[in-house]
C-alpha cells in the first residue's frame, strides 16, 4: 500500500483511524519505557549524559528500524502471522485494537514503578489474549509462530547473561596489565559506540514486531482476515521510526536508573561488556527472524558482566523484581488483553 493509498483509506474508513492511533500509541510508549535500556549503562558510567543519550539512542532507534528491515523482514513476518483474530473483519480490528490498548496500559503501570518490561512480549500476550477471547480456545493462535517467541525468549535470557560473563572475563585478562586511565578513556569512547549498536539492534527488533501489527490493522481494515506475505513500505519504516525516536527523546530516566544503576554498579569496562553482549545477542536474533526482547538482552547481560566480578556484585533483589515482571508479562497483559476484547466487542 502507498502513502497515497494509506491517506485515502484513512479518510473512508473511521475505523482504522482507531487502530493507527492505538498502534502508534504502543509504538512511542515502546520507545519511552523499553529503548532507555539500550543506554542505561553508559549513562550509568558517565560515558554519556543522558540527554545526549537519549538523543542518540533516537537516532540509532530510527536507523534500526529503516536500515534491518530493508534487510530482513522476518521478525515483522513471524508478528504478523501470530494469530487469527477470526473471520469477521469487523470484529477482527475491534480485537486488535483492544490488545493495543491492554498494552498501553500494562506498560504505564510498569513505567510508573520504575521497571523495565519487554513491550515486545506484552505485545504478543496482548495479540493473544485477545485472540482466544475472539474464539474462545486456542484456534486463534499459530503454534508454530509462538515457539519461535518462546524460544527466541529462553535464548536472548541465556545468550545475554552468557556473553556478558565470559566478554567481561576476558577484558580483565586482556587488560590485566593495563594502565588504569588509558584503558578508561578507550572504554569510555567504545561504550558510546557499543551502545548505539544496542539501539540500532533495538530499532531492528522492536520496530519491526510493531510495522508487523500495523500491517495487520491496515489487512483487517480491508476486509482481508487471512495472514499472507508481508511487504513493508518504506513509508511505514519512516513513521514507526519517528514515533520510537520521539518516544525515547521525552522520558527514559526511571528505567535506565533501575537497569544501569541500581542492579550493578558498573565500571566503564563492564559496561562496554554489557552494550557489546546484548548487541550481538540482538543481532544474532534479528537475522534468525526470532522475536525478542531488547529489555532481557540487556538486563541479563549485565546481570552477567556483574557475576562476572563476583556474584553478589549483582542487585539480585532488583534483578528477582525484573524477572518477576518478566513472568507476570505473558499472563498479565494477555488477560487484559482478554478483557478488553469481550468488553470492546460487546461496546461496539
Amino acid at each position: 500500500m502507498s502513502l497515497s493509498q494509506f491517506i485515502q483509506q484513512l479518510s473512508t474508513t473511521p475505523a482504522l483511524w482507531v487502530t493507527v492511533l492505538l498502534t502508534l500509541g504502543v509504538i512511542l510508549v515502546n520507545g519511552w519505557t523499553d529503548a532507555p535500556n539500550a543506554i542505561a549503562s553508559c549513562v550509568a558510567t558517565r560515558a554519556l549524559k543522558p540527554r545526549a543519550a537519549i538523543i542518540m539512542a533516537a537516532v540509532f532507534n530510527f536507523l534500526g528500524v529503516l536500515v534491518m528491515t530493508l534487510l530482513s523482514p522476518k521478525v515483522a513476518e513471524t508478528i504478523y502471522n501470530m494469530v487469527d483474530f477470526g473471520s469477521n473483519a469487523r470484529e477482527a480490528l475491534i480485537a486488535l485494537c483492544a490488545a493495543m490498548f491492554a498494552i498501553v496500559v500494562w506498560a504505564v503501570l510498569a513505567w510508573a514503578f520504575g521497571i523495565p518490561t519487554s513491550e515486545s512480549h506484552a505485545l504478543i500476550a496482548g495479540l493473544t489474549g485477545s485472540a482466544i477471547a475472539m474464539h474462545n480456545n486456542l484456534d486463534g493462535v499459530n503454534g508454530s509462530e509462538w515457539a519461535k517467541v518462546l524460544f527466541g525468549l529462553v535464548f536472548s535470557l541465556a545468550i545475554g547473561f552468557a556473553l556478558g560473563y565470559l566478554g567481561t572475563k576476558l577484558i580483565q585478562r586482556l587488560c590485566k596489565r593495563a594502565d588504569y586511565r588509558k584503558a578508561n578513556r578507550f572504554f569510555d569512547k567504545g561504550q558510546v559506540v557499543a551502545a548505539a549498536g544496542t539501539a540500532f539492534m533495538h530499532g531492528a527488533q522492536d520496530g519491526q514486531k510493531f510495522m508487523g501489527v500495523f500491517l495487520l490493522g491496515l489487512a483487517l481494515s480491508q476486509g482481508n482476515v487471512s495472514p499472507g506475505a508481508v511487504n513493508v513500505p518504506v513509508w511505514l519504516m519512516i513513521l514507526c521510526s519517528l514515533v520510537m525516536a520521539f518516544g525515547t527523546s521525552i522520558g527514559g530516566m526511571k528505567i535506565i536508573k533501575s537497569v544501569g544503576m541500581d542492579m550493578v554498579k558498573l565500571e566503564k569496562y563492564q559496561g562496554f561488556s554489557a552494550d557489546v553482549s546484548a548487541t550481538a545477542g540482538l543481532l544474532i536474533c534479528s537475522v534468525a527472524g526470532m522475536p525478542v526482547s531488547t529489555t532481557h538482552a540487556k538486563t541479563t547481560a549485565i546481570m552477567g558482566v556483574g557475576a562476572a566480578k563476583r556474584f553478589r556484585a549483582v542487585n539480585w533483589g532488583v534483578a528477582k523484581e525484573m524477572v518477576l515482571t518478566w513472568i507476570l508479562t505473558f499472563p498479565g497483559c494477555g488477560l487484559i488483553g482478554f478483557l478488553m476484547t469481550k468488553l470492546f466487542v460487546f461496546i461496539f
